[in-house]
């Protein structure tokens, strides 16, 4: 039987130089993890408007579900302005007050997480209290064996300490950057090299996996017996 697997969160419109693509990261985990094998669904609220039923379908279109996903009649598809600087990162202007701001626990949406394998969820999607409140409300229903992956996605000024203690205390699964951990550990008073860091963000929260990403320099994974590093493949950001 194939894991059932759910991204719940943000889902939007990144406006990058060569065009839109479908974009959010509990979107873009539920698309990956979809062709890999699993079952895959999203939660979130798209606009009304042309621009929503399009995302919907481009989703589906990658076989992932939608039936999670609602449709808001007074807010907008959420947005994003993407531009690439010359060091091959990203640079992000995010609309605010979107469609994916109000989203809501439905008692239908509490029962689709109740039998999940996996949800993933962010800080950006925590950003408005009602988002907020309903993400801690869905990754609460899932069962206790379930994977609960935060994925930091650290964006703008979208986030505190409180809110990401609070995620990662629902948390049992991290996936951050290096460029997150430095903000993370200061924030927490985490000191020591990457991987004191690691091992001690992963005690703290009792994380079953961290997951960490480095850019060209690869990633790593850990858990409670290993770390395990991967150098990454070459690629050319566009």
């Amino acid at each position: 039987m194939k894991p059932k697997i759910i991204g719940i969160g943000e889902v939007l419109w990144d406006a990058l130089p060569g065009g839109e693509r479908i974009g959010g990261a509990p979107a873009n985990f539920a698309s990956h993890c979809g062709a890999l094998g699993g079952k895959s669904y999203v939660i979130s609220r798209v606009g009304a408007g042309e621009r929503g039923e399009r995302l919907i379908e481009h989703l589906a279109s990658f076989g992932v579900s939608t039936v999670g996903i609602s449709k808001d009649p007074e807010h907008r598809t959420g947005r994003v302005e993407v531009e690439i600087g010359e060091d091959g990162q990203p640079r992000f202007t995010i609309v605010r007050n979107v469609a994916w701001d109000h989203l809501e626990a439905t008692l239908v949406l509490r029962m689709l997480v109740a039998s999940t394998d996996a949800v993933c969820f962010g800080s950006l999607g925590q950003r408005s209290a009602s988002a907020r409140d309903a993400i801690r409300e869905l990754v609460k229903a899932a069962p206790d064996r379930a994977l609960k992956v935060f994925d930091v996605n650290l964006r703008g000024d979208f986030f505190s300490a409180e809110l990401l203690d609070e995620s990662l205390r629902l948390a049992n699964v991290c996936k951050l950057s290096d460029v997150e951990l430095p903000v993370i550990a200061g924030m927490f008073g985490i000191a020591g090299n990457v991987r004191d860091q690691l091992e001690a963000l992963r005690e703290r929260y009792d994380l079953r996996l961290v997951a960490y990403t480095r850019g060209c320099e690869g990633s790593v994974l850990l858990d409670a017996r290993e770390w395990c590093e991967h150098p990454g493949f070459e690629t050319t950001v566009r």
